[in-house]
């Protein structure tokens, strides 16, 4: 066994390593504390038109020969904006590594962000708004976020039209000489790779870049009101989202929330797909599933259905999460662990998956967490383990979204 090392570098770098010298890849993630909750109120979605640009070109190579010297090494490498963070993700052979992290500094330290390729990233912004309108689910999630986590923790990623219409190039400069500095950089490192060369390739590479003082580690507050929103459009199914607040990734009680989402949507023997859909065929599409920001959990139910069966929909969808408490079985309980930990066993074997875990570890705890910890907590969960969990966390307060030609009847919205 191979200890997973933790440390900060005296440039402001946290850093996370696991060794794993049997395989064949190294998978390395840099987390910069700053995503689209980081925006300016006017300027939403700046931290992504950031992301979008900033392999546009450096100091020393245009858009083109940045992205040929990432080819030529064969590293296969992503970024993303989510709500805290901005995250680039790269996948290389051992033996290309440190190019690859150069690389990565290069376009993190000396960026140019060409005039012409930020009204480019701008414009194509405004199109993937105008294409929301189009995807129903995912319009329906972007606006029951803004509800649930309030207005900082629910942006979207992409902004508003009215807001990226403020945008300028001067802006996303001053965006990233404000968040792009060593102290808002989480790193983490997973394959065949020492510890001790991985820490001094990062020093080498990131020394001087900016603030070396930690920052970006205090969560934003969550605003969550109970309320019962409708958005009329003229959809043949309706969308229905529901939420309420659970626990936090650091909670004791979050490995009970995971298994009774499991026993709720763990695939197609999940609770709400073999009741709702397959049994009483309401539904197209339903779901469970949990939203944990830094300090915060929501957990969401959400279907889609005829928009004359949306009031059943919506109160069956409750019904069901209410009587877990009182006839959730030993068989039900059993698959829902088996699959969590099934994936959990599945993620580990592949070296991304490996980071990225590191990377939420760091993030949410601090530090990292064995993996055999983390599974021994979810086997440990009982029956009386989940009824407790659904007496201490009622659904006494909702945030409901409706989305489609028809509202909830006032009888529905109310319970």
């Amino acid at each position: 066994m191979h200890t997973t090392v933790h440390d900060t570098l005296a440039c402001g770098i946290e850093y996370g390593v696991a060794p794993m010298p049997e395989r064949h890849l190294v998978a390395f993630q840099i987390r910069m504390l700053a995503g689209a909750c980081s925006d300016p109120e006017p300027k939403l979605g700046l931290a992504h038109i950031v992301e979008q640009t900033i392999d546009m070109g450096t100091a020393k190579r245009d858009a083109r020969a940045l992205s040929d010297a990432f080819d030529a090494i064969g590293a296969v490498h992503r970024a993303a904006v989510g709500r805290e963070t901005t995250t680039f993700s790269c996948a290389v052979l051992p033996e290309h590594f440190e190019t690859a992290m150069a690389l990565h500094a290069e376009m993190l330290r000396t960026p140019t962000f060409p005039e012409d390729r930020v009204v480019v990233a701008i414009d194509l912004a405004k199109q993937d708004l105008v294409a929301l309108e189009d995807d129903a689910p995912a319009l329906a999630d972007k606006r029951l976020s803004r509800l649930v986590f309030g207005p900082i923790l629910g942006r979207h990623p992409l902004g508003e039209q009215s807001t990226l219409e403020t945008l300028t190039r001067e802006d996303v400069v001053e965006h990233w000489r404000s968040y792009f500095h060593a102290g808002r950089m989480i790193v983490t490192i997973a394959g065949p790779i020492d510890d001790a060369r991985a820490a001094h390739i990062l020093a080498e590479h990131f020394d001087g870049f900016g603030q070396a003082a930690p920052a970006g580690r205090t969560p934003f507050k969550v605003e969550f009101k109970a309320s019962t929103t409708h958005h009329d459009k003229p959809l043949e199914q309706e969308q229905i989202g529901i939420a309420w607040p659970g626990v936090c990734a650091t909670h004791d009680d979050f490995p009970i929330q995971q298994v009774v989402l499991g026993i709720l949507s763990g695939g197609m023997s999940g609770r709400l797909f073999t009741e709702i859909r397959e049994k009483q065929g309401l539904v197209y599409w339903v779901a469970a599933w949990q939203d944990t920001p830094r300090g915060a959990g929501m957990i969401f139910v959400g279907a889609s259905t005829k928009p004359d069966r949306c009031d059943k929909t919506c109160a069956t969808l409750l019904h069901e999460v209410d009587r877990l408490a009182d006839d959730v079985t030993s068989d039900e309980l059993e698959r829902a662990i088996v699959g969590i930990v099934a994936a959990d066993e599945t993620r580990g074997d592949s070296t991304r998956a490996r980071c990225a875990e590191l990377a939420g570890d760091i993030f949410h705890f601090g530090k990292p967490i064995p993996t055999d910890e983390k599974i021994a907590k979810i086997e440990a969960v009982t029956i009386e383990d989940v009824k407790r969990y659904l007496t201490d966390y009622p659904r006494d307060q909702l945030c409901v979204l409706t989305l489609g030609p028809r509202p909830l009847s006032t009888a529905t919205a109310a319970c």
